[in-house]
C-alpha cells in the first residue's frame, strides 16, 4: 500500500514512519542476512583494512581482536537493539520524539541525518575511485579536499543518483538489492585476499601463519603518523565502529521489520564476512602494495581492487558501495522526514541522496573516514542509552517512560542534558586524557544511562 502525502500524491511505498510496523509488513530472517552482509561488505572495507597494517598490528592481535570485537558487536545488536525494535516496532526517530519532545528530537534528527549523509557520501567517493580506474579520469589524492576533474564529478553524480533512487523505494527494495549482490561480493573479497597472499608467496595453509607474520601483519613500529594498534585497539575498533547502529539504537529503524528478535544474529553476516574477511583481505592487498612499492602508502580502493581482481574487483567496489550507501541514505531520509513528518518520505530520501552525492564529490570526508565514523558513533551513542533506559528501566527506577508524549513538553531537558554532558565528557577524555576515541564509547554509554536516570527523576519531580 502506498503512502498518501498532504498534497494528495501517492508514495511508492509505505514505511510506517509514525506508526508500528504491521504484521503483514514483517520480513523473514533471509532479508536481514542479505542486508547486513551487503551493508558491511563495502568498498570502504578497502580503506579500513589497510589501517591495521599501517598501525603495525601483529597477526595474533588482528585475527583474535576481530573475532572478539565483532562478536561483541553482534551481541550488542541481539541483546540491546533488537528486543526493543521488535517490541516497539517504531523508527528510532519517532520513538525518540515520544521520549525527548519535538524540539529536542529535531536537533538530534538534523545531526543524525547530516552525519548519515556524509557517511553515504564517503561510500560514493569510494565508488568513484573504482570508476576512475575504469574510465581513466584524474582522481583526488589522499590530501585533496575538493574535486579535481570533470570526470570525477560526473562519476559521483551518476552513482549517487542511482543509490538515492534505490533508497527512496524503501527498506524492502534496499533488502532485495543487498540479497542479490551480497553473495557475489563476498566471493570477490575472498578472492582479493587469496590473490594478494599468492602474490606475496603465501600459497599453502601449512606456511600461512609464519609467512603472514613476516609479510602481512608484522607488528612492530607503525607507519609515520599512525597509532600503534594492539589486540585491544582492534577489538574495540571492531566493536564500536558501528556504535551508532547498535548501542546508539539507529538500527531500531531496520530491525523493527524483523518477525523475531533473534533475527539480529543476521548482523554476524556483516561482521564476519565484512568486518573480518573483507578487512583481512584488504589488509593483505595493502601489505602487497607496501611489499612491491614501499614508498606507495596511499590507500585508494579502486586501484587496490583492480590490481587484485581486474574488472571484477572494480565492479565489486562499486556494488559494495551501493549496498552500503542504500541503507545509510534510507536512515538519513527517515531522520530528515521525522523533522517534517507531513512531508513525503520518498521525496525527502531523494533530496537526502542529492546531499550525500554532493558530499561525495569532496574527497576529504572519505580520506578521514575512520575519524568520522568514530565521531558520528559517539554523537549518536548517548541517545541510544536514553532509549534503552526509558524502555526497560523507567518504571522500575521511579520515573515515567515516553515523558514528552505524556506531558506534552517539546524539550525533555533530562534527555537533552544527558546528550550534551555525555558528549562533553567523552570528548574531554579524548582531548585532555589522551584516550583514543573508540575507547570512550563503552564508559560513555553507561555514563549516559546513569545521567538519564538521575536527571529524569529530578526533572519529572520538578515538573510534577
Amino acid at each position: 500500500m502506498a503512502d498518501q502525502t498532504p498534497d494528495g500524491h501517492q508514495e511508492p511505498v509505505n514505511e510506517y514512519e509514525r506508526e508500528r510496523v504491521p504484521e503483514r509488513a514483517l520480513l523473514g530472517f533471509k532479508s536481514f542476512v542479505g542486508q547486513y552482509a551487503g551493508e558491511h561488505t563495502a568498498g570502504t572495507e578497502l580503506m579500513i583494512g589497510p589501517l591495521f597494517v599501517a598501525a603495525g598490528v601483529s597477526a595474533f592481535d588482528i585475527v583474535v581482536g576481530l573475532v572478539v570485537g565483532n562478536l561483541l558487536a553482534v551481541l550488542s545488536w541481539v541483546f540491546l537493539t533488537a528486543p526493543i525494535a521488535t517490541r516497539a516496532r517504531l523508527t528510532l526517530y519517532y520513538q525518540l520524539e515520544k521520549i525527548c519532545g519535538r524540539n529536542l528530537v529535531t536537533v538530534y534528527n538534523l545531526a543524525n541525518g547530516v552525519m548519515f549523509c556524509c557517511l553515504a557520501g564517503a561510500m560514493v567517493t569510494v565508488n568513484a575511485t573504482a570508476a576512475g580506474v575504469w574510465f581513466d579520469f584524474r582522481m583526488p589524492g589522499l590530501n585533496d579536499l575538493y574535486p579535481n576533474s570533470v570526470g570525477w564529478v560526473i562519476a559521483v553524480l551518476i552513482m549517487g543518483t542511482m543509490i538515492a533512487v534505490v533508497a527512496a523505494y524503501g527498506y524492502n527494495f534496499v533488502a532485495r538489492v543487498a540479497n542479490l549482490a551480497a553473495p557475489w561480493m563476498v566471493l570477490v573479497f575472498i578472492a582479493y585476499g587469496l590473490v594478494g597472499l599468492r602474490q606475496l608467496g603465501i600459497d599453502s595453509p601449512s606456511g600461512f601463519w609464519a609467512k603472514a607474520q613476516d609479510l602481512v601483519w608484522k607488528g612492530g613500529t607503525p607507519l609515520p603518523g599512525q597509532v600503534k594498534f594492539t589486540f585491544w585497539h582492534v577489538a574495540f575498533f571492531a566493536w564500536f565502529c558501528n556504535m551508532a547502529m547498535h548501542i546508539g539504537m539507529a538500527d531500531l529503524s531496520v530491525l523493527r521489520y524483523a518477525r523475531k528478535s533473534w533475527y539480529a544474529v543476521a548482523t554476524a553476516a556483516g561482521m564476519y564476512l565484512g568486518h573480518f574477511i573483507a578487512w583481512l583481505s584488504a589488509s593483505v592487498l595493502y601489505a602487497l602494495q607496501l611489499h612491491t612499492t614501499p614508498e606507495n602508502t596511499a590507500v585508494l580502493p579502486g586501484p587496490l581492487a583492480y590490481n587484485a581482481c581486474g574488472i571484477a574487483g572494480l565492479i565489486c567496489v562499486i556494488v559494495a558501495g551501493w549496498t552500503t550507501a542504500n541503507p545509510t541514505i534510507y536512515r538519513a531520509g527517515l531522520a530528515f522526514q521525522a523533522i517534517a513528518p507531513r512531508s513525503s518520505r520518498y521525496r525527502v530520501t531523494l533530496v537526502t541522496g542529492a546531499i550525500a552525492t554532493l558530499a561525495g564529490m569532496f574527497p576529504a570526508i572519505a580520506m578521514k573516514l575512520l575519524d568520522f565514523v568514530a565521531l558520528y558513533g559517539l554523537v549518536l551513542m548517548p541517545m541510544g542509552a536514553v532509549v534503552f533506559v526509558d524502555f526497560w528501566l523507567s518504571r522500575k527506577l521511579g520515573f515515567r517512560a515516553s515523558y514528552a508524549e505524556l506531558s506534552g513538553t517539546s524539550f525533555n531537558w533530562a534527555a537533552g542534558l544527558t546528550w550534551i554532558l555525555t558528549l562533553f565528557s567523552c570528548l574531554l577524555a579524548v582531548r585532555l586524557g589522551g584516550i583514543q576515541i573508540f575507547f570512550v564509547g563503552l564508559p560513555g554509554w553507561f555514563f549516559a544511562a546513569v545521567m538519564y536516570v538521575i536527571l529524569s527523576r529530578l526533572y519529572q519531580r520538578r515538573e510534577g
